[in-house]
């Protein structure tokens, strides 16, 4: 359905479109993709329509996966409209209905898409206003817009939405000076408003790609080669061919089987005869001398830009002690509960995919260049899918579902396996990351030399104060499957960082928090450490016998966090178990308390996660751990008692929080660690098999 049609199905209304400044524009989409999509710079179209029955329909690109988004954009809409929440009807991730959007990642949802609704919403709101005032004959500031309806204060008399949209396709091309609606005075955003379609979910109303039905619909598997790089050399495929209903698509190393139900493809494949040509490829053991022996010279372009002030040899010359060490990073998983999935049919030659994914309009230029054919003739329609963290910003089941329902003419729906998930989609990059520091005995920091192969530039520029400074990403040819994380390489780099930083305080004999204060000007990132170190009781008493206490902070993606924690160890054993951590973060004006501590917490646990034992095995190109089974994710018995501190800052725009909360319980836990064993760890993850072996040599 097209945008004209589908304004023709929700009947006469008001639609709006917002002119908003070309930088923001150019900024937001990327002068390639506003090229490639042939959206004037100056305008963006139709955010949101107001139906005759007061229905608010709003577009967005974003997507839902489990930051509820849907909630936060529909309160934000809902506020400066002046509608009940449950007014509001968001349109989310249909390429055929949505205006284009580069993608749900870099937590640019409640900054980018947050502002822009809401100005959109503004300016619909100022001209109901106007509508109001001339069907009135009064004059606009005479009106109150509330609950849906404009009233005139003095006489009473009051028109709703409906009534003043009915009849009327108009289209206002409207500024962005309307006032916004200051922060103080907030009833709706600001509060903790339930998740709008939460009922769906417990009751199992929503429809997952995987839950998706359609008439005459078949169900594809796809032959999977037995390691990374493997070519396909011969294939057998007539046993699968005899089994009735089957048909086998074979186009180059792709292998792929439909069938009327699951269980028939799934003998289908297994019932292909293939033969494989692979190559030697690094296995654990040897990825970090790999990586950084594959590594270039350093990153001089783009955001992950690495920086040069100063006079790095002079710093470390003026140093009373120095520090110079290597720290190494496991490739990690993304472990969404829900797999991938697509569900794809052909009709009159054009596309239509439902699938999760981070990128629709993405997807959608994948398959237009895969299938040579136009964009306009690929529809990718994102469900509300179980999470993402990172991970699904590409559509390999689109692709494949695509292929098979090509060939069959009919929908083929398509789910990955557990192990597929765990084998074909892509990690959190590994790394080697090396830093040379000095201080002064007066915990002055004179230098600060930071390399990062691999694993990324995110979060690598340190918020300390360094007169003396060399930092540099080196990208290197991973042998795996790579690719974007919950705060990117931040989770590595502020490890790092703030273990570093932790270890030059014992060196000069400072406390770990006074020392971070001492060389820290950045006042969000002060408030966050001092607020956690509060809570925790930082300070003032000793962690017990076999315990110890550690903190962290840094900065992403402009949230601000900080993390207390204490770990006890197991002197015998090695287990280390986290007792408690208090976290404080700041993320500018909230918009849903609520949904926030979900966050906080959801990036807690999955950070636990990725600090004490998760980590990708692979030998010579194969995946060795792809269940849930062999690849530990934190358990119930895992998560300490936790607190999270929410400083709210009205003052300040609203930023996102899908990702910088989970940056500090990395470090937070190795520093504790030290505390109470005096071991400075230096791999992520820290203790898999817990600290016997490390406390055995010491």
């Amino acid at each position: 359905m097209s945008r004209r049609k589908f304004f023709k199905w929700l009947g006469g209304g008001l639609a709006v479109a917002l002119v908003l400044p070309k930088t923001f524009v150019q900024a937001e989409l990327g002068a390639t993709a506003l090229a490639a999509k042939k959206i004037p710079t100056e305008q963006i179209g139709a955010w949101l329509h107001i139906g005759q029955e007061g229905t608010v329909t709003v577009f967005t690109g974003k997507v839902e996966v489990g930051q509820n988004i849907r909630t936060s954009l529909a309160q934000v809409v809902a506020e400066e409209l002046r509608v009940p929440v449950t007014s509001i009807k968001m349109i989310m991730g249909d390429t055929d209905l949505v205006p284009y959007d580069a993608g749900t990642f870099g937590s640019r949802s409640t900054p980018a898409m947050g502002s822009q609704l809401r100005k959109a919403a503004v300016a619909a709101r100022e001209t109901l206003l106007n509508l109001a005032a001339q069907e009135l004959k009064v004059k606009k500031s005479t009106l109150k817009a509330e609950n849906s309806k404009i009233t005139h204060v003095a006489s009473r008399k009051t028109l709703s939405y409906g009534e003043l949209a009915k009849g009327k396709q108009l289209l206002q091309i409207i500024s962005e000076g309307a006032p916004a609606t200051p922060v103080n005075q907030w009833k709706i955003a600001g509060t903790s408003v339930p998740k709008v379609n939460g009922r769906d979910y417990l009751t199992g109303k929503h429809k997952y790609v995987s839950d998706m039905k359609l008439p005459g619909m078949l169900y594809g598997k796809v032959l999977r080669p037995p390691a990374y790089g493997a070519t396909l050399q011969a294939l057998d495929a007539s046993a699968a061919k005899a089994i009735t209903g089957v048909t086998v698509v074979h186009e180059g190393d792709f292998v792929g089987v439909t069938a009327t139900n699951i269980a028939t493809a799934t003998k289908a494949i297994a019932a292909i005869k293939a033969q494989w040509k692979t190559t030697s490829q690094p296995s654990r053991p040897e990825i970090f001398t790999y990586l950084k022996n594959k590594a270039s010279a350093g990153q001089e372009n783009g955001r992950d830009a690495g920086i040069n002030k100063g006079n790095i040899q002079q710093g470390l010359a003026s140093a009373d002690k120095t520090l110079k060490e290597t720290y190494q990073v496991d490739y990690i998983a993304h472990a969404p509960m829900e797999p991938r999935a697509a569900l794809a049919h052909w009709e009159n030659g054009k596309l239509t995919v439902y699938t999760g994914t981070q990128r629709p309009f993405g997807v959608q230029s994948d398959l237009a260049e895969e299938f040579k054919i136009p964009e306009e003739k690929v529809r990718v329609i994102m469900p509300d899918t179980g999470s993402a963290y990172g991970g699904k910003h590409s559509g390999e089941a689109a692709s494949e579902a695509a292929k098979l329902a090509k060939v069959t003419g009919k929908p083929v729906k398509l789910t990955w396996t557990r192990p597929e998930e765990f084998t074909w989609a892509y990690f959190r990059p590994a790394g080697v990351i090396e830093v040379s520091s000095g201080v002064k005995n007066d915990g002055t920091i004179t230098a600060w030399e930071f390399h990062n192969y691999n694993s990324g530039g995110s979060g690598m520029h340190t918020p300390y104060e360094v007169a003396n400074q060399q930092i540099q990403f080196h990208p290197s040819d991973s042998p795996l499957n790579q690719g974007s994380y919950r705060g990117l390489a931040a989770t590595a780099n502020i490890f790092v960082l703030e273990s570093q930083m932790n270890d030059l305080a014992q060196l000069v004999n400072q406390e770990p928090l006074a020392f971070r204060l001492q060389n820290l000007k950045e006042p969000r990132l002060r408030a966050v450490l001092e607020a956690a170190a509060k809570a925790f009781n930082w300070g003032k008493s000793k962690p017990a016998p076999g315990h110890g206490f550690g903190i962290a902070g840094g900065t992403e993606k402009g949230g601000f966090t900080a993390t207390c924690a204490e770990v006890a160890v197991d002197q015998t054993s090695g287990q280390v178990k986290v007792i408690r951590t208090v976290t404080a973060f700041e993320c500018g004006a909230i918009i849903n308390p609520e949904h926030l501590d979900n966050q906080i917490m959801g990036a807690i646990v999955q950070g636990l996660g990725g600090a004490l034992f998760e980590a990708v095995d692979f030998e010579n190109g194969k995946i060795l751990n792809p269940t849930f089974a062999q690849y530990r994710v934190p358990r119930f018995k895992d998560v300490p008692t936790v607190q999270i501190i929410q400083l709210n800052r009205p003052d300040l725009p609203s930023v996102g929080a899908g990702e910088a909360p989970i940056v500090a319980i990395a470090p937070a836990i190795r520093n504790a660690i030290a505390d109470a064993t005096g071991l400075k760890l230096k791999t992520l993850p820290l203790a898999p098999n817990g600290l016997s072996a490390y406390l055995k040599k010491s």
